[in-house]
């Protein structure tokens, strides 16, 4: 658990909790104040349920943005103080592990802490999402946090998080024949990297110029990219979840064997960074590329056009011009 505060007040209690339980009649605690937030603690590649092997752990951050001081209770079992919700894109909410759903309606004795939060302080701490929901498809899906500054027996006052993406890829037995990122030597998952968005685009060509397609695609956007094609786009749109996966990886094919876009998979014999500009969220990086010909050099200017998603710098689209021969 990673704490980014100070804990001014910890008060050890225990409580029965179980079905009968019902809802405080006290005075209702103010947490206008109070902010969640949530962000991917060590992102990488997610694949179906194993929840062990393959965590979804997410940072999560309740933060005192008031004068007063902030005070909540948190349980040391955190399932007793927050809740992923994780929805579809058909907005459809996918269902909570038989484990939570037991652990909830079971009488137990449940320790929580009071932790007490002074203006500006933050008290942080990491779960994993698969604890909490079944994952059991490879899809695009989008995750929340509710979590309970009075435990889960008080339901009715949560605090909302931020809105994540999360993208589930096939489980690696069923994406045997297709793409699947790993260092050749090593048999490693390769991770994207938080780096600046010129060295995106630097280590996307690099990794073209070497035939490294794991490499190529690290930080691309290929869901945006394929858009870029107006039939595809109408059919992108259309389908399921499933169905634009499959789509992507059918795009991905068609790049490797160089049957459209034929810019983007262009290879340089050279190329020079002229221009790099961006803002917290967007930007652009302007690439000076040589490509050889026999008897002369054809030059191009790309304008590769990168986002930011979860940290991580991505290229979703590019504008080339000719600037003649060398």
């Amino acid at each position: 658990m990673k704490l980014i505060r100070k804990i001014l007040t910890i008060i050890p209690a225990i409580f029965l909790f179980g079905q009968s339980l019902t809802a405080q009649t006290a005075t209702v605690p103010d947490f206008s104040n109070a902010s969640v937030s949530i962000k991917y603690y060590d992102r990488t590649i997610y694949y179906p349920n194993e929840t062990e092997s393959n965590p979804v752990n997410v940072h999560i951050t309740i933060k005192n943005n008031g004068d007063e001081t902030l005070r909540f209770k948190l349980a040391d079992d955190r399932a007793f103080s927050a809740d992923f919700n994780v929805f579809t894109v058909k907005n459809n909410k996918l269902p909570q592990t038989e484990k939570l759903v037991e652990k909830r309606t079971t009488n137990t004795t449940v320790y929580f802490r009071e932790i007490a939060l002074e203006k500006g302080e933050e008290y942080s701490f990491v779960e994993n999402l698969k604890e909490y929901v079944q994952i059991t498809d490879a899809s695009v899906y989008y995750v929340e946090l509710s979590f309970y500054p009075e435990l889960y027996k008080s339901r009715y006052l949560s605090l909302k998080s931020n809105r994540l993406t999360l993208e589930i890829h096939p489980s690696v037995s069923a994406t045997a024949a297709g793409f699947i990122p790993v260092e050749r030597q090593t048999q490693k998952i390769i991770q994207p990297e938080a780096i600046s968005p010129d060295k995106v685009v630097e280590q996307t060509i690099i990794a073209r110029q070497k035939s490294l397609w794991d490499q190529y695609f690290l930080y691309m956007d290929v869901p945006s990219l394929m858009q870029r094609n107006a039939s595809l786009k109408r059919k992108y749109i259309s389908v399921s979840a499933d169905e634009r996966l499959k789509m992507e990886e059918t795009y991905k094919s068609d790049l490797m064997a160089s049957r459209l876009d034929n810019d983007i998979i262009a290879v340089p014999e050279k190329f020079q960074i002229e221009r790099t500009s961006y803002t917290p969220t967007e930007g652009t990086v302007t690439v000076i590329e040589w490509f050889k010909y026999p008897n002369f050099y054809e030059k191009k200017s790309y304008t590769y056009k990168v986002r930011q998603r979860e940290g991580i710098w991505q290229i979703y689209d590019y504008v080339v011009v000719n600037l003649g021969t060398e």
